[in-house]
């Protein structure tokens, strides 16, 4: 989907962002005609209160949209962008207290606002373009905007038209206009080139289960985003209930993640060798899927004992982190819809990762506080080492008990990553329940506006 903003050039009617502390001056400072119709509709500046001007003849000249309180602010995010769907066609420009609406964050907001997915239904995005806020870098926006973009459409794709080959199909797509290379272990190759574990959950598949790499840059500090490419999740022999396979298309969010992300990252020509590995599989059922009490040898060489087929996410994701870790980048990151239990700590809305490295968790924290995209540090909390040690192999994939899910995942996948000298993990959820500015429910990207913002200081 494109995004695009208005030309400075272009003639533009203005947006008036007003705090609610400010909006009884507002009013009384309008022409006679404004000011009488922002009385008559009881303009009082309230977070998301909006209303067109009529200039003098009666057709729109511009509209005063209610930025509230600072309170009222803090329970959310892009408020500017509730409006961009009702606002006449046409190019707008901001006055008035941008610095409090955020510019950055509002023109993000705006741009986010027009998409939609289309793929199997028309739907008519907003026809109002706005101007980049004056010291927004509007080029890098549209970067960003577009990879999140590509993130929706990866999620929101059902697992009909999403299996293993089309994710490989959309990383080669991806890669082409940027000169970037895409290699592919598919199938029963995956055992001779040493990765039983992502053969092992996507056998069971009539579609083959594969390992995709991308490589772009050829100078630069060296950055290695793994994401989890479970393109549907039945949950194996440990069947899932149907209410928690509902959403099992965007169990390749981690994958849809790292995509948009490295989208951003070479559109943005960041100074940076990036590589991208996407274990791409369908936890299916038939009779040769792997079953609870197998042991399986990764790729690492670390056994691991199957105790839930339904956590077979980290299983992938293992064999990948093994080979990334061989090359030992600057920066290694996991993302993936991991677990239930990160979602019972933080909710749909946060994204928790997991990082050693204490300047590369600032960062990260800061970024996100900076873009829009919150986070929430977790630890990697070495008492629970134990839990996922059981008693015949190296490793439990599925600790019993019930406690502190989302740590040990982290701590399974952590054990893969022996080399490199910082990594990170994201476990995200990669879906937006219901409607928020800039955000419509389906698939969403989490985890990656952070991570680009933190770049500079981590590499």
């Amino acid at each position: 989907m494109p995004f695009a903003f208005a030309p400075f050039s272009a003639a533009s009617r203005p947006v008036h962002l007003v705090p609610e502390a400010d909006a009884g001056a507002f009013v009384a400072g309008r022409p006679a005609v404004e000011r009488a119709w922002l009385e008559a509709a009881g303009f009082s500046g309230a977070l998301g209160q909006f209303c067109l001007l009529p200039g003098e003849d009666g057709a729109p000249s511009g509209a005063a949209f209610g930025l509230g309180t600072p309170a009222a602010r803090r329970r959310g995010r892009f408020h500017v962008a509730r409006m961009v769907a009702d606002l006449p066609e046409g190019d707008w420009h901001l006055e008035g207290d941008v610095d409090t609406a955020g510019a950055e964050e509002t023109a993000l907001g705006w741009l986010l606002a027009g998409y939609r997915f289309t793929r199997y239904k028309s739907a008519k995005a907003p026809s109002a373009r706005l101007k980049a806020p004056e010291g927004v870098d509007a080029a890098r926006l549209l970067a960003v905007a577009e990879g999140e973009a590509l993130t929706r459409d990866l999620i929101n794709t059902p697992a009909s038209d999403m299996g293993p080959e089309e994710l490989e199909a959309a990383m080669r797509a991806l890669a082409e206009p940027f000169g970037a290379a895409v290699t592919a272990i598919r199938g029963d190759d995956l055992l001779t080139a040493g990765f039983p574990m992502i053969h092992a959950v996507g056998r069971a598949s009539t579609r083959a289960p594969r390992l995709l790499d991308l490589r772009w840059g050829a100078a630069g500090p060296t950055l290695t985003l793994v994401g989890k490419g479970v393109c549907f999740d039945t949950g194996g022999l440990d069947l899932k209930p149907a209410s928690s396979m509902g959403l099992m298309k965007k169990d390749m969010g981690g994958a849809a993640t790292v995509l948009g992300l490295a989208r951003m990252i070479m559109a943005l020509g960041l100074k940076v060798r990036l590589r991208v590995l996407v274990p791409a599989v369908e936890n299916a059922v038939a009779g040769n899927a792997f079953r609870p009490q197998d042991i399986l040898t990764s790729r690492k060489g670390l056994t691991v004992e199957i105790n839930n087929t339904d956590a077979e996410g980290r299983l992938v994701l293992a064999d990948a982190l093994a080979l990334a870790d061989e090359e030992k980048p600057d920066l290694l990151i996991s993302m993936a819809t991991l677990t239930g239990a990160a979602r019972v700590a933080v909710g749909p809305d946060l994204a928790p990762f997991y990082c050693d490295d204490e300047a590369v968790a600032a960062a990260l924290v800061a970024g996100g506080a900076a873009v829009a995209d919150p986070l929430w540090r977790m630890p990697f909390w070495n008492p629970y080492e134990a839990l996922i040690e059981p008693g015949i192999a190296d490793l439990d994939n599925a600790p019993s008990g019930g406690m502190a899910g989302s740590i040990t995942a982290a701590l399974f996948l952590r054990r893969f990553v022996i080399e490199s000298p910082r990594y990170a993990h994201f476990d995200i959820y990669g879906w937006q329940p219901k409607a928020e500015p800039a955000r419509p429910k389906g698939g969403v990207g989490q985890g990656a506006r952070a991570i680009l913002a933190a770049l500079p200081e981590v590499l």
